[in-house]
C-alpha cells in the first residue's frame, strides 16, 4: 500500500474488487471470495495490518510458488480428540477455516481438541479463527509461527531470531460479548511497520532496532530501501522487531515457535525455511467440564466488573481484549474503510 491521503471506501466495493484481483490470478471464485472477505474483515476490525495491505504480498507469493490456490488441508494423523493436518501451502483464509471447523467438530463430540496444523499459507488475523471458535459456542487457544519470517530479536539481542508469533485465546462468553485476546508476541505486529512503510501510522517508539541493534522509528529498518513498483520485503534491512514485554514477551514468542513450528512439524523459523505459517489450536467445550453449569454467568459478571473500572480517562472507557474490534467494525461498517487515495 502507498501513501497519500485517506478516503472512506465502502467495505462491499473492496471485498469486490479483491475478490476479482484474486480470481484473475487464478483463483476461482469462492476461494477468492473467502480470501478477499477475511482480509477485508481485518480491515473492519480495525486491523489495517492484516488487511488488504497483504495483496501485492499474497500475490508475490502465488507467483513464486510459495502460495496456492485450490488446496485443501491433508489429514496427516486424525485421532478422537486430536489432529495433524498439513495445509499444502494453501491460502490460509482457506486452510485455516477448514482446520478451526475440524477443530470444532472434535471439541463438540469429545469435550476438547487439538489440531495442530502445519505449512499452511498466510493465515491472517488470527483472532478471527479464535471469534468462529466462539460462535460455535468454544473456548480456544492458538500458538502460531511463521516460519522463514525471522524479524524479532530475542531479548538482549540486536539481530533476528524469532517470527512475529501470534498468540490468541477466546474464551466465549454466553452472556454477553466473547474475550479475544490476540496478539503479535512482538511490540507490533510486522504488517503495523508494512503500514508505516506505506505512509499510514507510524509505529511506535521501542518497536524497532536498526543493525546496530538501537532504537529507530524508521521503518526502513526492516525492510531497507524499496524500489518503485516493489513489494516491500522484512527480510531485506538489517535492523528487527522487539519483543514486548522484554523477556516475557520473548519467552512466549519462543513459546509459539516450539509449539507452533516445532510440534506441529511445520518448522521453526530460521535462515533459509520455508514461507508458511504453522498453527497449534486448543478447543474446549465449556459444558464438557462446567459440572455447576457457572461457567456463562462467571465470564459475564466478571467482565462487567473489569469495565465498571473508573477510567483513568473519563473519555476512554475500561475495555477489555476484543472490545476495540467490535467497536472498530461498527464504525468502520457504517462510515467506510480509510485507505490511501492510491491504493
Amino acid at each position: 500500500m502507498m501513501g497519500g491521503p485517506q478516503v472512506l471506501v465502502s467495505a462491499d466495493g473492496v471485498t469486490a474488487a479483491i475478490q476479482r484481483i484474486f480470481e484473475a490470478a487464478g483463483g476461482a471464485p469462492e476461494e477468492a471470495e473467502a480470501i478477499a472477505s477475511n482480509l477485508v474483515g481485518a480491515n473492519l476490525a480495525g486491523h489495517d495490518s492484516h488487511g488488504i495491505v497483504r495483496v501485492p504480498r499474497y500475490l508475490m507469493w502465488a507467483e513464486t510458488g510459495n502460495l496456492h490456490f485450490g488446496r485443501s488441508v491433508e489429514s496427516v494423523i486424525d485421532g478422537d480428540a486430536f489432529a495433524l493436518l498439513d495445509g499444502n501451502k494453501g491460502f490460509g483464509q482457506v486452510i485455516g477455516c477448514e482446520a478451526v471447523d475440524l477443530g470444532i467438530a472434535k471439541a463438540n463430540h469429545h469435550g476438547v481438541a487439538v489440531v495442530a496444523l502445519r505449512r499452511s499459507g498466510h493465515l491472517g488475523r488470527i483472532g478471527h479463527w479464535a471469534e468462529i471458535a466462539c460462535d460455535a459456542g468454544l473456548t480456544s487457544i492458538h500458538f502460531v509461527n511463521v516460519a522463514e519470517s525471522m524479524l524479532v530479536a530475542p531479548f538482549g539481542a540486536a539481530e533476528r531470531r524469532i517470527s512475529t508469533a501470534p498468540v490468541t485465546i477466546g474464551v466465549v462468553n454466553p452472556g454477553g460479548d466473547d474475550f479475544i485476546l490476540d496478539f503479535a508476541t512482538s511490540k507490533v505486529a510486522e504488517g503495523k511497520i508494512l503500514v508505516a512503510v506505506g505512509g499510514g501510522k507510524p509505529p511506535p517508539e521501542g518497536a524497532l532496532v536498526d543493525g546496530n541493534g538501537q532504537p529507530t522509528l524508521d521503518p526502513h529498518a526492516l525492510y531497507g530501501d524499496i524500489g518503485p513498483g516493489e513489494v516491500p520485503n522484512p527480510r531485506a534491512g538489517a535492523g528487527a522487531l522487539l519483543a514486548m514485554g522484554d523477556h516475557k514477551g520473548s519467552g512466549l514468542a519462543l513459546a509459539c515457535e516450539l509449539l507452533g513450528g516445532a510440534l506441529t512439524g511445520s518448522g521453526t523459523t530460521g535462515p533459509g525455511t520455508q514461507t508458511h505459517n504453522g498453527m497449534l489450536s486448543i478447543y474446549i467445550k465449556p459444558e464438557a467440564i462446567d459440572d455447576g453449569h457457572g461457567f456463562g454467568g462467571s465470564v459475564a459478571n466478571y467482565i462487567d466488573f473489569v469495565r465498571s473500572a473508573r477510567p483513568a480517562d473519563p473519555d476512554q472507557p475500561v475495555m477489555v481484549p476484543g472490545d476495540p474490534e467490535r467497536q472498530a467494525r461498527k464504525h468502520r461498517s457504517a462510515n467506510g474503510l480509510p485507505l490511501t487515495a492510491d491504493t
